[in-house]
């Protein structure tokens, strides 16, 4: 048994009899516990091409949508090859599409922005599980 200072600011001090090693270990147990318990959000990411056909384009929208159901954010990457980077404005026009088709599980958490060749979005789920 140990004496444990329970509340140093009171006055008289308050202290108690306790096995501190117990008292660590189950601290300790219930703690983990609280961590497996706890839900880490992933970032998942969707890549796409400007010319992106219907049924590509539709396995790909299946996929961000089970990944925002799971509750993990989706980042929706527009890649541009050679010439296509001059008319950015036709992946801004998949990726709308994407979100118009995303609004009921996603909400748009960072609007398009152009990185060189790349052009990239971030949705989160409407619900964390």
């Amino acid at each position: 048994m140990d004496l444990v200072e329970v509340a140093a600011d009171a006055r008289p001090p308050v202290v108690k009899m306790m096995d501190y090693g117990k008292y660590r270990y189950e601290a300790a147990r219930a703690a983990r516990e609280a961590r497996k318990k706890q839900h880490t959000i992933k970032v998942k990411e969707v890549k796409f091409r400007p010319g992106i056909e219907e049924h590509d384009y539709e396995f790909k929208v299946g996929h961000a949508r089970r990944f925002l159901d799971e509750g993990n954010k989706v980042k929706l990457t527009m890649m541009f090859r050679g010439r296509q980077v001059t008319h950015p404005e036709i992946g801004l026009e998949v990726l709308a599409r994407v979100t118009e088709d995303l609004v009921d599980v996603g909400k748009v958490e960072s609007q398009p922005n152009m990185e060189g060749r790349i052009m990239s979005m971030v949705v989160a789920p409407l619900k964390i599980r």
